[in-house]
Parts: structure tokens; sequence; C-alpha cells
């Protein structure tokens, strides 16, 4: 449901003089609050998979809430805060994105006020705004890295996921409806070649099934205990790291978001163990630099990040890097 604000608020986008109060003296459109409840009550009386969305701009409580606790009863909320907050710091050019280190991580204040999907949206690549390849800052090798590491990102943060048409090979002109998308992009001039955009299109289909395949990934997406973070201060390196888990899992997810490569890098982990990298965006079979941890690695009893533990590894450049994580085992004693 597209401007949701608009309807809620009696007042919106008008002037003094422009708009009647409720009968209570308020703002508030009483009419449209339950026409809103009565549509997504039947909407779920349905029983046939349907969600219902809301695109709500403010901070109208409950969006998500159930209509019997005076919330409007969707299913899911557009997280609108975090697409601003990411667009604006992710064309920010990478030497600079130091001083907007907080866009990355002010998320995760109000990450569980509602129940969120994530959305890199059709107002994000219209009205002169560009292609997310254009906002991408850099080479034309930065830009399908940052985009790789955007969706990768993405897929990694609580909340369910949304992206825009194209967006998925990296479609370069901005969107428009006169004319089709350009499918062109994914087919090579050389035979046996295979195009910047086709790579895209083959990770992102790849991120899909390692996010089905990992539990952790989404299985606790609305309980604070899917999620712990480790650095969130490092900004002069502009990397984050974070954990997402469930009873089946562990992960460690690191991000960076420049373009420099880290051969030793430290990071704090969860607990003592071992340590495997399971995806990298960097891979060369992605179209990156190939800048991997092929071997699995332990942590050492070096605090770090405020942990008593920590990890050393590669850093790749403009990367996500996901890790299992295994819990050491101690031997008991005879």
């Amino acid at each position: 449901m597209d401007a949701v604000a608009s309807m809620l608020y009696l007042d919106y986008g008008k002037n003094d003089g422009e708009w009647v109060p409720n009968i209570y003296g308020g703002k508030e459109n009483l009419e449209a609050i339950a026409f809103i409840q009565k549509l997504n009550q039947k909407i779920h009386a349905r029983r046939d998979g349907s969600l219902s969305i809301a695109e709500e701009s403010t901070a109208w409580p409950k969006v998500t809430g159930s209509v019997a606790n005076d919330g409007l009863g969707f299913d899911l909320k557009w997280n609108m805060g975090w697409m601003n907050d990411y667009l604006e710091y992710i064309r920010t050019d990478p030497l600079f994105r130091k001083g907007k280190h907080g866009m990355l991580t002010f998320s995760m204040v109000y990450q569980y006020s509602e129940e969120f999907i994530l959305v890199l949206s059709h107002d994000e690549v219209v009205h002169m705004k560009g292609s997310m390849f254009q906002k991408m800052p850099g080479s034309r090798e930065d830009k399908f890295a940052s985009l790789r590491l955007s969706y990768g990102y993405m897929a990694a943060h609580p909340g369910k996921k949304l992206i825009f048409m194209g967006q998925e090979f990296g479609q370069e002109r901005e969107f428009s409806e006169e004319r089709e998308l350009d499918w062109g992009l994914l087919s090579p001039e050389v035979k046996d070649e295979i195009t910047d955009n086709e790579r895209l299109r083959q990770y992102v289909s790849i991120l899909n099934s390692f996010y089905l395949a990992h539990p952790a990934m989404y299985a606790d997406d609305t309980r604070t205990s899917g999620f712990q973070w480790i650095s969130t201060l490092d900004a002069d390196n502009s990397v984050i790291a974070f954990v997402r888990k469930c009873k089946e899992e562990v992960l460690l997810v690191l991000c960076n978001f420049t373009p420099v490569a880290h051969e030793t890098f430290k990071v704090g982990v969860p607990f003592a163990g071992k340590y495997k990298e399971i995806f990298n965006s960097d891979s060369e079979e992605y179209g990156g630099t190939g800048f991997v941890n092929p071997r699995m690695k332990a942590s050492k009893k070096e605090k770090w990040d405020g942990r008593p533990n920590s990890l050393e590894c590669r850093l790749a450049p403009l990367a996500i890097q996901i890790f299992n994580c295994k819990k050491e085992t101690r031997k008991r004693g005879k």
C-alpha cells in the first residue's frame, strides 16, 4: 500500500486552514485508520499466504501491530530510514565515508519497533536520481563490487528484502516505464564471455540461495537474539562486524566499505573456536579480485572489539565476508 502516511494524517501535505480536525480535535484520519484495519483483517482472513505491506514514511506507531492491539495490522513496513541512510552513505566517496559511519549502524536502534522489510525501491531509481549502478562511486569494477557488497549487506541485515527490477543485474540507465529493461547487458559481444551484468545477476541468484540455506540469516529477524554487534566504531576503516544467529548456527559478518584490502585484519569474535569463510563477494567467481580466506582459522585469546577472543583474517576490498562459527569444545580431564 503506497503512501500510507497521506491517508493517516488529515493535515498531510496541507497548510493551516486547509484541513478539519477529527472529532477529538486531532489530525489523525479516524476513518482511514478504520478502513486500513478492516482491509488487513480481510486479507489475513483469507489465509492464502498474502502479505500486506505498508510504505509508511513517518513514525506512526504499531504499523505492523495487530488490530486487536490498536495496530494497523500490516505484515511488514518498508524500512525507509535504512534505505535513505544507506543510499546516502554508499553514494559518498569511500575516502569520506568515515564521517558518515553512523548511517550504517543507526538502523539497529529502531529495528525491533516494527516488522520491517528492507527496500531499494522504485522511487530511488527514477526522476533523475539515477540507477543503483550510477549511484556507486569509482571505476566500473568498483561500482559492481559496491553493488555486490550492498546486496550482501542487505541480505545479512535483519529484516525481509525487496529490490526493484533491473537492480539484480546492474541496470545502468535510470529506469523508465517507457522502455523495457536493458536486457542486452546480459548478452556478451564475444561468444563464451560473461558480461559484468550477467556476473552480478548470477551473484544475486547465489546470494539468495545462500540466504535460504542459512537460517541464521532470517529465522530470528524479529528477535533481538538473532543479531549481535561486534564492531560499530571502526569508522577510520569503514568496517562493521556483526553476528547473525539462531539455534542451528552462528555466522560472523564482516563488511568493508572501502576499496582497501587488508592482508591481516583483526576482529573480535563471539566465542573461542574455528571460523570458516563460507561467502565472500570479492570471489573471482563473482567478478571480484579473489581476496579470500581459503582455509579455516582458529580464534586467538587476544582481546579485541571488547571481546576476550579475536580472529585475524584477510579483509577484502568493497566486500562482505561471512564466516561459519564453531565453538571450541573443551576436553574433560581424566
